[in-house]
């Protein structure tokens, strides 16, 4: 018998346990900005929501309470401008599941593309479903991609920051109409833009009415884990086309796969406030600033292209050192990083730096930091 788990790349984070001993060895608290697990506190708003909701006897709807349904709904609309058909929207146990388990739920045994730089979990997914993976530039032109049932896009992309623009993604809608290709675009890190145009424009959504008011064979996933500090609730959502989500409440119906109903209220109360994600913005965009200057001082180069994300993408400013030889240089001071080898093997001199440390960490990494890695 063959498990689906024997044809799995081993877990990356594994790798890394010998650095974080190295780390433990420096004197003081390890700063671990390996990870991007939110540290600050859930807003008060979502705490509030999920008091009033803890007597929840009931099994919860699949496709979402109709007050979740209409805060999903007009969410899209007042931050990302896309109209979204009230049966167009689904919330699911955190967009990790969703980026695992939609091949599967597809039904997609064929070519699946993927970001040549990207988080594991679309490889994982495709490979879970029995599919193919290919990695693909996301940035490049459609018409030399290759076939494929389903296309993965993630923008502001984990770990590198980079932004699909409007042009870009036109350019896919075009492409996955003229080939039947299904787009799931995973748009968790929406809220956090560094650089113009986006700051002022927001960045772009694939279902945006501005890229396209036809939103046939069009998906994109949405987290609340950075934007309201919710990681432990396990609050997302997916929208876009109803022909394909329509099915896949019936499937999640059958497995069971029900946001508890206390985060149900907890997450109409967040999408129904942006106050706190700007205020989380702001706490996030000078804990960037002071580790951005913190590093030019080690000699690490930040990648132009990043724009937005939870995330620095650094490389050896001599362009000497690998992303394993940083990864050690960090550990050496305390400081523990993800190697970009995790994200794609042509990521191998690049490390990712989370912004998720508090600003105990934060400070002490940027301490840590002052004199050259490599001198």
């Amino acid at each position: 018998m063959s498990l689906a788990g024997e044809t799995l790349p081993d877990f990356p984070w594994d790798t890394l346990a010998p650095y974080k001993e190295l780390a433990n060895a420096y004197p003081g608290p390890v700063a671990d900005l390996s990870i991007g697990t939110p540290v600050d506190q859930t807003p008060e708003i979502a705490i509030v929501a999920l008091r009033e909701a803890e007597q929840s006897p009931g099994y919860p709807p699949a496709l979402g309470t109709p007050e979740l349904r209409e805060a999903m709904v007009n969410w899209w609309s007042r931050t990302r401008g896309a109209t979204v058909d009230p049966d167009g929207v689904l919330p699911t146990i955190g967009s990790k599941e969703m980026v695992a388990l939609l091949p599967s739920l597809l039904g997609i045994t064929g070519n699946v593309l993927i970001p040549e730089v990207a988080y594991p979990t679309y490889d994982v997914g495709a490979r879970l479903a029995g599919a193919t993976p290919i990695p693909i530039d996301t940035a490049s032109d459609p018409a030399t991609w290759p076939a494929g049932d389903l296309l993965w896009l993630n923008s502001p992309a984990n770990p590198n920051g980079h932004v699909l623009d409007r042009e870009q993604l036109r350019k896919i809608v075009a492409w996955s109409r003229q080939t039947g290709t299904i787009v799931a675009s995973d748009e968790c890190y929406a809220a956090l833009p560094w650089d113009e145009p986006y700051v002022s424009e927001g960045v772009p959504s694939i279902l945006a009415d501005d890229i396209s008011d036809d939103k046939t064979g069009l998906l994109a996933l949405y987290s609340a884990s950075k934007q309201s500090n919710l990681a432990g609730y396990r609050a997302a959502l997916i929208a876009g086309d109803p022909a394909i989500l329509g099915p896949m409440i019936e499937v999640r119906k059958h497995m069971g796969f029900l946001m508890p109903g206390p985060v149900q209220r907890a997450m109409t109360a967040i999408l129904n406030d942006d106050e706190h994600v700007a205020q989380q913005r702001e706490v996030y965009r000078r804990r960037r600033d002071e580790l951005m200057a913190a590093c030019a001082s080690a000699g690490l180069r930040p990648d132009p292209e990043t724009a937005a994300g939870l995330y620095l993408w650094l490389e050896d400013a001599k362009g000497e050192a690998d992303a394993w030889q940083i990864v050690d240089a960090l550990a050496r001071r305390g400081i523990l990083v993800a190697p970009g080898t995790f994200y794609g093997e042509q990521s191998r001199m690049f490390v990712r730096m989370s912004l998720t440390g508090t600003d105990d960490v934060i400070a002490e990494a940027v301490k840590r930091l002052a004199e050259p890695l490599f001198p």
